[in-house]
C-alpha cells in the first residue's frame, strides 16, 4: 500500500478509537443521569435539555455525518453535564 493509504487508515482508526472511548464514557454517564432524573428537585428545563439531546442523537439531522458520532456524543455530554450541575445545585447529588 502507498503511504497515503496508511495515513488514511491511521486517521480512520484514531476516529473509531475516539468514538468508542467517548461512547463508553457516555454510557456510564447516561446510567448515572437516569438515576438523577428519577430524583426530585431537578428543574424541568434541565430534564428537557437532556431529553432533547437524546432526540438529537436519534435524529437524522447532524452537524457531522452519521458514521462520525462525535457531535452526537458531545451534545449528550453537554446535556449530562448541565443536568449534573442542576442536581448538585438542587442538593440531589454531590460534586466529585
Amino acid at each position: 500500500m502507498r503511504t497515503e493509504w496508511w495515513v488514511v487508515v491511521a486517521v480512520a482508526a484514531a476516529l473509531i478509537a475516539t468514538t468508542v472511548v467517548l461512547a463508553g464514557l457516555l454510557l456510564v454517564r447516561l446510567v448515572r443521569t437516569r438515576r438523577l432524573l428519577r430524583d426530585a428537585g431537578i428543574p424541568v428545563e434541565n430534564k428537557v435539555i437532556f431529553w432533547g439531546a437524546l432526540i438529537y442523537l436519534a435524529s437524522p439531522v447532524d452537524l457531522l455525518p452519521d458514521p462520525v458520532l462525535l457531535d452526537d456524543i458531545g451534545v449528550l455530554l453537554l446535556a449530562v453535564r448541565s443536568l449534573q450541575a442542576a442536581a448538585v445545585s438542587a442538593g440531589v447529588a454531590r460534586r466529585r
